[in-house]
């Protein structure tokens, strides 16, 4: 069709996952893919672990409790590291970061403690647009991008 902006498979020339949100195609600025996301979960609920097992006394694969002082622990260390620092220990491992859509230097904490329990329910994750933002990043005007 004359002037259309379709590329060969039928999307848009230069449509990108974050073109709609001014970010680069790749290198750092680029939308962080799903796999670096999923690791960077998996590093922090690790560290959760090994935060949260002495917490739960001398035998804590006994306690019943042992799950929510674990998820605890992670919520925790998830809301402050990235509410100062825009990542928790997973995501800079992993070289990402959260970064914010309304150009705040921090994420702050209302927002990430927002994101980060949505983040718990796991649904939202999942659930992600063209910009592979989740419901979370949607309902905190926030985007995980790369760092390196």
């Amino acid at each position: 069709m004359s002037g259309s902006t379709a590329g060969p498979n039928a999307r848009a020339a230069g449509d990108h996952p974050g073109d709609r949100l001014g970010l680069p195609a790749q290198g750092v600025g680029s939308v962080a893919g799903f796999g670096r996301r999923f690791a960077a979960v998996l590093v922090d609920w690790f560290l959760a672990y090994l935060v949260g097992l002495p917490l739960a006394g001398p035998d804590p694969l006994t306690n019943p409790n042992v799950g929510w002082i674990v998820l605890g622990v992670w919520f925790l260390l998830t809301v402050v590291s990235v509410a100062i620092f825009g990542a928790s220990a997973g995501k800079i491992l992993l070289g990402i970061r959260v970064a914010s859509l309304d150009s705040a230097v921090v994420v702050g904490v209302p927002r990430a403690v927002l994101r980060t329990a949505l983040v718990a329910v796991i649904v939202p994750p999942l659930a992600r647009d063209a910009d592979g933002r989740g419901w979370h990043d949607r309902a905190t005007h926030t985007v995980v991008v790369r760092t390196r």
